[in-house]
């Protein structure tokens, strides 16, 4: 399945307004985040909202720094905190779900920026984007289901270990039996069969040893002969 590629993220721009018991803490942030000091802009912001829990600008804003630090949890955990329906709150609550593979809570969130502003063609394409991860991921597909693919991949490995246990038990159960099937041919020979097999074996055997001795000493020889030339 062909994945959509994730569009711009509005998370990248704090908001401004602010209420005045938090405007100056906010402020502080904000120019911080401008210079891409998140870390310094998340401390501000923090203090804002503990001077006034219900500013929407603080929240939001927390959020878009914790967002640009990759945490993703903290992201969505301050987004739930704002209190209001500006689409822009509602885009960034689909992109923290996105990072956390949370497709349901992605296709819910970009669902209602649509609903305010149905345009929105980063909104629409990410929506698209999560419904058909979610639809993968419900079906057991592999997008967005890496603890399945890893499951899987374990598991392949496990059966392919089970089959070379198997093959290598069937072999040694071979063997056993060709030993076992030997030494029964064995003790029913009589004294004279017995006589019989032990002198083709040692036939066998000079004759191969013969051969040996002969390719070594074509060998010397050929090798005298180079050398010589």
């Amino acid at each position: 399945m062909k994945k959509l590629l994730i569009l711009a993220i509005l998370a990248l721009v704090p908001l401004t307004l602010a209420a005045q018991a938090d405007k100056a803490d906010v402020r502080r942030g904000n120019r911080k985040f401008a210079r891409d000091k998140f870390k310094e802009a998340e401390i501000n912001y923090l203090k804002a909202t503990l001077k006034d829990s219900t500013s929407v600008p603080a929240q939001y804003n927390l959020a878009s720094s914790l967002y640009r630090q990759e945490d993703w949890d903290g992201a969505a955990g301050a987004l739930e905190k704002v209190q209001s329906d500006d689409p822009r709150v509602w885009f960034n609550k689909g992109d923290a779900a996105l990072q956390k593979k949370d497709y349901k809570a992605a296709v819910d969130a970009f669902r209602q920026a649509l609903l305010q502003t149905p345009d929105d063609m980063d909104a629409k394409e990410n929506y698209i984007y999560a419904k058909l991860m979610l639809e993968d991921q419900q079906q057991g597909g592999g997008g967005g289901s890496d603890q399945n693919q890893d499951q899987n991949q374990d598991q392949n490995q496990d059966q392919q270990q089970d089959r070379q246990n198997q093959d290598q038990n069937q072999d040694n159960q071979d063997k056993q039996d060709q030993q076992q099937q030997q030494q029964q041919a064995e003790a029913q020979m009589t004294p004279q069969q017995a006589q019989q097999l032990l002198r083709a074996v040692q036939a066998k055997e000079k004759a191969t040893q013969e051969k040996v001795e002969k390719e070594k000493a074509e060998a010397l020889k050929s090798r005298q002969k180079e050398k010589n030339w």
